[in-house]
């Protein structure tokens, strides 16, 4: 398990590389990718549910 010291390390590390200017820009882009995958797994999960809907009104 990571502890305490092993983050405070990592986080660091990650000023020193990106500087503190690029981290608010590193975050917000990091924000919109998993927007993205989650409304994309979302989206795929209702085409699904759509798709199964429109066999079950065929069938009646």
């Amino acid at each position: 398990m990571i502890g305490t010291w092993e983050i405070i390390l990592i986080v660091l590390v990650i000023l020193l590389i990106f500087g503190g200017k690029k981290i608010p820009e590193l975050m917000k882009g990091l924000g919109k990718g998993v927007k993205s995958f989650k409304d994309g797994v979302n989206g795929k999960a209702d085409e699904e549910e759509d798709k199964k809907e429109e066999v079950k009104k065929e069938e009646k």
